[in-house]
């Protein structure tokens, strides 16, 4: 088990233990995420937004309260955002010093200290002076924490001892190189006479004039030594490169290893949380920033109550598609929703273009975001969290010209039924359009039987509308094998035009199919005008 010791998502080492073994883990494909467009407007770079969906209770509410502190704190992003990119350096140098000479390596400590300090500086600055506005265990204990290592006698001693190396380090300028030769003056045995903090001049005429200098010295060269660096070939440059890094090392033998035992006894470990938090501090930024984007629309957002997952329960008031308000950045329709003993499943009809599938993805996307520990898109809501986020939407999938359209939205049906559970959430967009209507509503009342007896929530958006006749039939058979019970929704239409609006309702089939003729230019009216053209 890791041992977390400080962490933006989970409140103890025991909740990520359970997370890590899958047991709050939700079941939500890149292709559902693809499908409800949150892969869009929640774009990661150091991990998948799929690793931080959770099931847990009390890990959405750790997290919801770490989101409360950064919408309340807006500087707090701003912190976060400047260490960032810090803790992305930390990670790189010590991938490329996991390979390289002692001399490099050495070089490579120094630098991935500065960072580290760099970075605990630029924390203890911004995240400790707001420490009594903030609220959430997460970043309390983070501010609390930072401070107890800035002002530690351990990182006082590091900052001084850093100084010194860096002034040492940075200040070489120049090596001195001693060539013993042979009586025919052939070189016998070479080494490091002195490293220096001045480069050498050439001792050509143009650099002493330049210079006005016209002395000789020890760092006035007298004669290049040749072949170098352009004259060389590759080999060449390796394998001078390898012998000044050899001597090098030998003079920083023992430099390096007291400054190795520092680094390895402090600031590894101390660095380490922070490497660990970069992945967790960029979802939280990315996650504020959706809260910020979708308020600044005007649309209502809350904090979801949380209930336990075996209540199944999900009541949500002016609920609306945050993705959909996030591209017109305008006032969203609001909608009731709710899922209960009468209505565990809903069929949904309607209007073409009513609102039925904008709906059907709020569902999922609030469902979504509550399960990211995110503020959700309506006034209140009550949420009790689901296993597994299945998606059934009109695709162009390849596997259409194999199978034909009917045949791979059944394939994908049954996938889903092979991992459904009472405690999944499945919607359903035009599924089984592909074939007739008659064929069509029969096959989706045997799905929908089937997800009856799996007692599973979900949303079957469709203009198959004599599905909704069938509804008695279907309950009924259910019934009496244990099913949950399936209720119709209904897009409104108000004096002819679409009111987004839905429903708890049957639907009204004629002035559905009156809409369909409307959209396809066959109603009588359309007809008549054609007609009285010619």
């Amino acid at each position: 088990m890791q041992n977390i010791e400080i962490s933006l998502l989970y409140p103890n080492s025991d909740a990520l233990e359970r997370e890590e073994n899958g047991e709050n883990r939700v079941d939500i494909s890149s292709e559902v995420l693809g499908e409800l467009e949150l892969d869009t407007i929640f774009d990661l770079k150091n991990s998948l937004l799929s690793d931080f969906f959770t099931c847990d209770p009390e890990v959405i509410k750790y997290r919801q309260m770490v989101f409360d502190d950064m919408v309340h704190n807006p500087e707090l992003c701003n912190v976060l955002m400047s260490v960032s990119p810090i803790l992305s350096d930390i990670s790189e140098i010590r991938r490329l010093s996991s390979d390289t000479d002692p001399s490099e390596a050495y070089l490579y400590s120094i630098t991935e200290v500065e960072l580290y300090i760099s970075a605990m500086e630029l924390l203890s600055e911004g995240l400790y002076p707001m420490r009594d506005n903030l609220k959430s265990d997460a970043f309390v204990t983070f501010a609390t924490r930072i401070k107890e290592l800035t002002q530690s006698e351990y990182y006082i001693d590091l900052n001084k001892k850093l100084k010194e190396l860096t002034s040492r380090v940075r200040e070489i300028k120049s090596i001195t190189i001693g060539v013993n030769l042979d009586s025919k003056l052939r070189p016998d045995a070479a080494g490091v006479l002195s490293v220096n903090n001045e480069k050498f001049k050439s001792g050509e005429l143009i650099d002493k004039i330049l210079r006005l200098d016209f002395k000789n010295d020890e760092y006035t060269c007298i004669a290049p030594l040749v072949p170098f660096k352009k004259s060389q070939s590759e080999n060449q440059q390796i394998a001078l490169t390898n012998a000044f890094n050899s001597a090098l090392n030998d003079v920083f033998k023992s430099s390096m290893r007291a400054w190795r035992k520092t680094v390895q006894a402090y600031v590894l470990e101390n660095a380490n949380f922070l490497i660990r938090l970069l992945p967790e501090i960029e979802f939280v930024v990315k996650g504020t920033e959706l809260i910020n984007s979708l308020r600044d629309t005007g649309n209502p957002l809350c904090f979801p109550t949380i209930l336990p997952v075996s209540e199944k329960k999900f009541s949500a008031r002016g609920i609306y598609n945050p993705v959909v308000a996030s591209k017109i950045n305008d006032v969203m329709v609001e909608n009731d929703f709710d899922f209960d003993e009468n209505g565990t499943f809903y069929i949904l009809s309607g209007p073409n273009r009513g609102g039925k599938s904008v709906i059907t993805c709020a569902v999922g996307l609030t469902f979504a975001l509550a399960q990211l520990g995110l503020m959700v898109p309506a006034k209140s809501a009550e949420i009790s969290p689901v296993d597994a986020i299945f998606t059934h939407f009109p695709t162009g999938s390849e596997d259409t010209i194999d199978k034909g359209r009917l045949g791979e939205e059944c394939a994908r049906l049954d996938d889903i039924f092979g991992k459904v559970t009472e405690n999944s959430l499945v919607l359903l967009d035009e599924s089984l359009s592909s074939t007739g209507s008659f064929e069509g509503a029969y096959i989706a009342s045997e799905v929908l039987c089937g997800f009856s007896m799996a007692r599973c929530r979900g949303v079957f958006s469709t203009h198959l509308h004599e599905l909704s006749a069938m509804l008695d039939e279907i309950n009924e058979k259910c019934s009496k094998n244990g099913g949950a019970r399936i209720d119709t929704l209904v897009a409104g239409m108000d004096k002819g035009q679409r009111s987004f609006k839905i429903t708890r309702a049957k639907p009204d089939g004629k002035s559905y199919a009156k809409d369909i003729a409307d959209k396809y230019g066959i109603s009588l009216e359309h007809i008549l005008e054609k007609i009285n053209k010619k």
